[in-house]
């Protein structure tokens, strides 16, 4: 009988999620069950599930499956319509231990709640994701903004956040456990603490955490929206060092009327003006983006906007979508470009992303990086710099170490242990 195994697909959040889920089916007894922890942001995550969910039944006809995550929230019938699933559990469902005993009086086979009337959200304590050593807290769960391509807020609910007090006990067990870095993450977590009592902001939350746990050596924010930033963050930004100088956000565009249009809350100027705000005081930030490519009615003119915004605001790293009409979303329901402009798009994205990144990698040749070594393979150790540029050391080390830049692969830089 082999443990349960979890399938995850999609973000940070989902990562925290799947190891809750591990250890409550466990607790159950769930042995030979493969859990399938879905992302509904593009139709291709959701044929990917699909496609791993026919490829396990086939690989192990004995299995017990089980589909969660947003596209089982946000589309429950799809997955029960499938004859490789036993189980379907909502977003809500899947964090609760009980939702885990498929015993008797419990062998309904859809158990999914309406999230938007989840008012509350836990602060599930992990005290380490297995295989990992960079720990994930979560924060914040849901969206109350209504962008026009996103399905999201439908698979994770209203904005909820988690009490300060109890994000701080973990990252106390997390630091005692042996993690030198935590991320903050959430589905919006700059929209942090709106819903709590005396509506303490996520820069608040941040200083009590380095307050409280001096032994943190590395806090790292997952994904931010840049107006949303308030000005107790803004000065943890500029000027905390714990805090790392890299930064991913939600971008999604560079042209005002296909923000509009998505309704989006910044313009291209906000954008480029964060950007240049923070790196006038801490030059060796590093940013992050994620980009949707061929959004409805993109002009030529608009996509050349958005190359140019990204240029200006000196985005490292772009993370693109290629869009995907989402069925019950507002833009679902506009004028929809071609498949071939949408993958000419993306691909140009991405060509922009890489050279861009290699740029910033070639910039480093020489620099000494704080890594935090995350494995040892083949006797190197593999980790990320500060700025989250995956590295490769000659030599195995552990924990943070300081390493000299000497060069690149295709993908990652390498380096040796600085002297």
């Amino acid at each position: 009988m082999s443990a349960p195994e979890v399938v995850t697909f999609g973000c940070r959040l989902n990562t925290l999620e799947s190891e809750v889920i591990r250890r409550n089916a466990e607790a159950a007894g769930q042995a030979d069950t493969v859990v399938f922890n879905t992302c509904a942001v593009t139709n291709e995550a959701v044929r990917q599930a699909r496609q791993a969910i026919r490829r396990t039944r086939r690989d192990r006809p004995e299995a017990r499956i089980v589909v969660t995550g947003c596209a089982a929230q946000t589309d429950p019938a799809a997955f029960a319509a499938m004859a490789e699933v036993d189980q379907v559990l909502g977003n809500e469902e899947k964090l609760q231990p009980a939702s885990w005993d498929f015993g008797v009086g419990r062998s309904e086979r859809v158990r999914v709640n309406d999230i938007m009337s989840v008012r509350e959200t836990a602060g599930h304590l992990v005290d380490g994701i297995e295989g990992r050593t960079r720990a994930f807290v979560q924060v914040q769960n849901g969206c109350d903004h209504r962008c026009t391509f996103c399905i999201i807020p439908y698979g994770r609910g209203n904005s909820r956040s988690v009490p300060m007090g109890a994000v701080v006990e973990q990252v106390k067990v997390l630091v005692g456990s042996g993690y030198r870095e935590v991320v903050v993450t959430g589905v919006d977590i700059t929209s942090y603490g709106g819903d709590l009592p005396g509506s303490p902001s996520l820069g608040a939350l941040c200083a009590k955490i380095l307050k409280a746990v001096p032994d943190l050596p590395r806090l790292r924010l997952s994904s931010i929206d840049s107006v949303e930033v308030d000005p107790q963050l803004m000065e943890l930004i500029t000027g905390e060092p714990r805090l790392m100088p890299h930064l991913h956000l939600s971008l999604q565009a560079g042209d005002d009327l296909v923000l509009k249009r998505m309704k989006r809350r910044h313009t291209s100027a906000q954008s480029v003006a964060f950007c240049e705000t923070v790196r006038a005081s801490r030059p060796d930030v590093v940013f992050g983006a994620d980009i949707i490519a061929g959004f409805p009615t993109e002009s030529e003119t608009m996509f050349a906007n958005t190359l140019r915004c990204i240029d200006e605001a000196d985005i490292t790293f772009l993370h693109v979508f290629p869009y995907s009409a989402r069925p019950g979303t507002p833009a679902a329901r506009m004028p929809q470009l071609r498949g071939d402009v949408i993958r000419e798009r993306a691909a140009i994205l991405r060509l922009r992303g890489e050279q861009r990144r290699d740029a910033f990698y070639a910039r480093q040749q020489g620099r000494d990086a704080e890594v935090l070594v995350e494995k040892v393979e083949d006797g190197d150790s593999v980790g990320h710099t500060q700025h989250f540029a995956p590295i490769v050391i000659e030599g195995a080390a552990e924990g943070i170490v300081r390493a000299r830049i000497v060069g690149r692969t295709a993908d990652s830089l390498t380096g040796r242990l600085a002297a």
